[in-house]
């Protein structure tokens, strides 16, 4: 059933379904750029943990929230191959990437789209300008890494070259965007290999959960770049990881996992509301609250 507001607005509805997701950022970031925006706006969220239901039953979800009257709803881990298979309808890029983030519900219809990737780009074009694309290694070939890797393709990488732990999973990335990047090379590394690719890379990503709070490390050596390269973490509890960290340290051009996370949410808040969203506004605003928690934390979230 539709809902207004105290001014007699329409309410846009929009929910977020996962696991463990009681404290993401997504809900703040849509809810104080739709008020800028002088949209009515209500985000909830479904955390299957708290609901006690497994990931399989997030069909089941998705058909209650559009029976409710929401507008959407985004999709994170464990549920966005899932939802792929659920989806009547996909955007290109989605169908690319065998993954969705967005739901809208349009015409009665379940319409998956991905803005991961389009986060990603968003944050390359902010965040790197000028860098050079000649030949990226990306460490990381899971969820994330496809976002990226389609990312990295869509902006011009000439060569990208992936590697993960899970060889197998590097290999069929790697085999699902050759079709779609005929004119560019995209090969996989064995771990083994690693430090070779670094030394000649222009740029590097990094695209595993290794530097957030409960997994502590760095995933390769930063004295292995190239005084010109540049760097790239996914990560952003916390925005300074220790990757990070030590590339700033060392002069290099750094791209932190913010920029991914706010250019995700924003590219979603146009495709629900149709509206422009001010993404240097929600930037702000999201690292304020990334502060905020840090602060809260006592400073700890490292």
């Amino acid at each position: 059933m539709a809902r207004t507001d105290a001014r007699g607005r329409g309410v846009i509805r929009v929910g977020l379904v996962g696991q463990g997701i009681t404290a993401s950022l997504t809900p703040p970031m849509h809810e104080a750029e739709a008020a800028a925006l002088g949209l009515a706006y209500e985000y909830r969220i479904f955390d299957l943990l708290d609901l006690g239901v497994p990931a399989e039953r997030v069909g089941r979800i998705l058909e209650e929230a559009r029976e409710s009257g929401f507008a959407a709803m985004n999709i994170t881990h464990p549920c966005k191959q899932l939802v792929f298979d659920i989806v009547e309808s996909l955007d290109d890029d989605a169908a690319r990437l065998g993954a969705v983030n967005l739901v809208v519900f349009a015409d009665g219809r379940l319409v998956g789209y991905n803005t991961d990737w389009i986060g990603y780009r968003d944050g390359l074009v902010a965040g790197l300008a000028g860098a050079s694309f000649e030949r990226v290694v990306q460490i990381g070939c899971g969820g994330a890494g496809a976002a990226t890797a389609y990312a990295l393709l869509s902006h011009g990488t000439a060569h990208l070259v992936l590697t993960d732990a899970d060889v197998d999973r590097a290999e069929e990335l790697t085999e699902r965007m050759r079709p779609h990047f005929p004119g560019q090379v995209v090969e996989t590394v064995q771990p083994g290999r690693l430090e070779a690719a670094i030394r000649t890379a222009t740029g590097v990503v990094h695209a595993t959960p290794m530097g957030m709070l409960h997994h502590p490390g760095v995933a390769f050596d930063v004295g292995l770049l190239q005084p010109a390269a540049w760097v790239s973490d996914v990560v952003y509890r916390p925005l300074e990881t220790a990757l990070v960290r030590e590339a700033t340290r060392r002069g290099h051009a750094v791209l932190d996992g913010g920029l991914m996370a706010v250019g995700q949410a924003c590219a979603s808040l146009q495709i629900i509301t149709g509206a422009n969203p001010d993404r240097a506004r929600m930037e702000r605003h999201f690292r304020a609250l990334i502060g905020a928690e840090e602060q809260a934390a006592g400073g700890s979230i490292r």
